[in-house]
C-alpha cells in the first residue's frame, strides 16, 4: 500500500460563535473554507482557536505552511485602526481580533503564505496599519455590497455573482489569466479605506471598492480578496486558481523547512 501524498498544514482562523441558545461558545470556521482548502489547495486544514494572547504564536508558526483568514459575521473593532466607535448593537469578536492581527504580522515576518477572504482581507489590511470604511453603501457614489436581506433568502442567492471586478494591469492576479474582468459575489458592509503598509491593489469594483490586494515584494503568496472565494471554486476560475496558487506556496514552504 503506497503512502498518502504529503499535505502542507494550513492554519484556518476561527470566530467565536454562540451555540445551543448562546449557552455554549465554539471556535468555528465555515465548512466551505475547510472543503475548498482541502480540495483545491490540497492542504491539511487546522482550525486555530481565537485565544488572543493565550495563543503561542512563536511556537505555532514553525509548524504552519500557510494561513487562511476566513470571513466572519463580526467586524474588526475600529479601535484597531483609529476608526469611529461601533454602535452598541454591532457584532464584535474581540478574541478573534486579538488572535489574528498579531498572527498576521508574525506570519509575514516568518514568510508564511497568507490567503485572506472577506473579513480576511480586512484583517490583513488592518494588521499592516490600514483602515476600513464602516459602511460602504453610505459613501457617495458607492453601491450596496451587502448580502441580500429579504426573508427566506437562499444560500445560492446569498453567494450569487453580484458585480464585476477589474484586475490591476500587470498585477499578480492579472498574471494568472488572459482576461482582466470577473464577476464576484458580495457579502460585506465594511471595506478597505487606507491601504496597509506594502499592500498593492489587485482588483477594483466598478464603484472603486478594493476587491483584492497583494503584498509588495513578498517572497511568498500574500493575497487578500473581498469576495467569498471559498464558495464553489469549481464554478469560478479566479477563485479556484487562487486556492491552487496558495496550495503551491504552502507546499514550497513545507519543502523548504523540511516538511515533505
Amino acid at each position: 500500500m503506497s503512502a498518502s501524498p504529503f499535505k502542507p498544514l494550513v492554519g484556518v482562523s476561527a470566530s467565536l460563535l454562540a451555540v445551543s441558545d448562546a449557552r455554549y461558545i465554539a471556535h468555528a470556521a465555515g465548512e466551505t473554507n475547510i472543503d475548498s482548502l482541502s480540495q483545491y489547495s490540497q492542504c491539511l486544514p487546522m482550525i486555530l482557536p481565537a485565544m488572543g494572547e493565550r495563543l503561542d504564536i512563536e511556537s505555532l508558526l514553525p509548524q504552519l505552511d500557510g494561513l487562511l483568514l476566513t470571513g466572519g459575521r463580526a467586524n474588526i473593532e475600529p479601535h484597531h485602526f483609529g476608526g469611529v466607535a461601533f454602535p452598541q448593537d454591532e457584532p464584535i469578536d474581540p478574541q478573534r481580533d486579538a488572535t489574528v492581527l498579531p498572527l498576521i504580522r508574525a506570519a509575514i515576518r516568518a514568510k508564511v503564505p497568507i490567503f485572506g477572504i472577506c473579513r480576511g482581507i480586512q484583517e490583513l489590511n488592518v494588521a499592516l496599519g490600514g483602515s476600513l470604511h464602516y459602511r460602504i453603501h453610505l459613501l457617495p457614489g458607492k453601491c450596496d455590497h451587502r448580502m441580500p436581506r429579504h426573508k427566506d433568502v437562499t444560500m445560492q442567492e446569498i453567494f450569487e455573482l453580484r458585480h464585476p471586478i477589474k484586475l490591476t494591469r500587470n498585477g499578480y492576479l492579472a498574471g494568472l489569466f488572459d482576461t482582466d474582468e470577473f464577476e464576484v459575489n458580495s457579502l460585506h458592509g465594511q471595506g478597505l479605506d487606507r491601504l496597509g503598509d506594502g499592500l498593492i491593489v489587485e482588483a477594483l469594483s466598478p464603484d472603486g471598492v478594493v476587491e483584492a490586494v497583494s503584498l509588495r515584494d513578498s517572497e511568498t503568496f500574500t493575497v487578500g480578496v473581498q469576495w467569498h472565494a471559498e464558495w464553489e471554486p469549481h464554478t469560478h476560475a479566479l477563485s479556484k486558481k487562487l486556492f491552487e496558487a496558495f496550495g503551491d506556496a504552502a507546499r514550497l514552504r513545507a519543502q523548504t523547512k523540511g516538511g515533505g
